[in-house]
C-alpha cells in the first residue's frame, strides 16, 4: 500500500519482572554470509580488514565505497535491481542479520518504525508477517517499495510516510522493531555509544513509545553500545521485561547488537 505522495515519487524517479532484576543474558550468534564471486577476489582475514579488488561502480561516493564492496551482505539480490540512497548504504541491516530478526518474531504484526530502504521489512514480510514499514522520508519509502518488489513481498507490507512518534498512538502490533539512526559512520569512533546518541530521540524515549504499541520490542544497535544502559530499558516496564542481548557476528567480526525485550527474549530458533 502506497500513499499518493510516494506513488508520485516512484513515477518521477522511475522506481516502476517482579522485584527481582531479570538475569542479563548475552549470546553470540555467528552468521554466515553468501557472497557472489563476480569479477572479485575476496580475502577475509580475522586479523586484517577485509580486502576486495574489484571495479568501483560508477557514481559511488567515497563515503559509501566501503559499503558498496559489502553490497551482497546487505542484499543478496543486489544485482536484480536493489535501489539505495547514500544513507541507506551505511544504515541498512545486513540481510543475514535481518533474517535472524524475522525468525525471532514468530508471527503477527510487526511494526518497523525506521524502515529506511527496507532491509528488515522485507525479511519480516518474507516470514509471512504483516509488516507496517514507516519512514519520515518519502524517498526511502519509495526505495523500500521497489526493493520489496524484487523479493516479491510488497503485498505483505504497508508502507507509510510519517513520523514514528506522531503515528504511535494509532499503531498496534505484536512486535515493534527499532533501528533508529546511529548518527552515521562516526558512531564507530566512540568508545561507548550511549543511548542518548540515538536519533531522532534518545533510546529511553524510543523504547517507551514502542512499549505503548506492542508487548515485544527489538532494538538493533551499534556494536559499541553501552550494554548496561540497554539492560536498564527493561526496567522501564512494570514488572520488568525479560531482556536478551545478542551479539551479531559477520565474517568473524562483531557487526552489531540486537536486544530482544518481552516474550520473544530467549525464543531461539537454531538455524545458523
Amino acid at each position: 500500500m502506497l500513499s499518493n505522495e510516494v506513488a508520485a515519487l516512484l513515477r518521477k524517479r522511475r522506481y516502476s519482572p517482579g522485584k527481582r532484576k531479570p538475569k542479563f543474558f548475552k549470546k553470540i550468534v555467528k552468521l554466515k554470509s553468501k557472497r557472489r564471486n563476480k569479477k572479485a577476489m575476496v580475502v577475509v582475514n580475522e586479523d586484517k580488514e577485509e580486502e576486495e579488488e574489484e571495479e568501483e561502480e560508477e557514481g559511488v561516493s567515497p563515503l559509501v565505497k566501503k559499503y558498496w564492496f559489502q553490497r551482497y551482505d546487505l542484499f543478496w539480490r543486489y544485482d536484480q535491481g536493489i535501489k539505495m540512497d547514500e544513507e541507506g548504504w551505511f544504515s541498512v541491516t545486513p540481510e543475514q542479520i535481518a533474517v535472524r530478526h524475522a525468525l525471532r518474531c514468530g508471527g503477527g504484526v510487526v511494526i518497523d518504525g525506521f524502515a529506511g530502504v527496507g532491509g528488515n521489512a522485507i525479511q519480516f514480510a518474507t516470514m509471512c508477517h504483516h509488516v507496517i514499514a514507516i519512514d519520515i522520508d518519502p524517498r526511502k519509502i519509495a526505495l523500500a517499495f521497489e526493493n520489496a518488489k524484487i523479493y516479491g513481498v510488497e503485498g505483505h507490507i504497508e508502507f507509510i510516510v510519517g513520523d514514528f512518534f506522531q503515528l504511535a498512538p494509532s499503531l498496534k502490533g505484536n512486535v515493534v522493531f527499532l533501528s533508529p539512526p546511529w548518527g552515521g559512520p562516526e558512531y564507530r569512533s566512540k568508545e561507548s555509544f550511549t543511548l542518548d546518541l540515538l536519533k531522532p530521540k534518545n533510546g529511553y524515549s524510543l523504547f517507551q513509545v514502542a512499549q505503548s504499541i506492542a508487548p515485544n520490542v527489538i532494538m538493533y544497535l551499534p556494536r559499541n553500545v553501552d550494554l548496561l544502559q540497554v539492560e536498564e530499558l527493561s526496567w522501564l516496564s512494570s514488572p520488568p521485561l525479560k531482556v536478551e542481548i545478542e551479539e551479531n557476528m559477520l565474517h568473524g567480526r562483531l557487526k552489531s547488537i540486537t536486544a530482544y525485550f518481552g516474550d520473544i527474549a530467549f525464543s531461539d530458533i537454531s538455524m545458523f
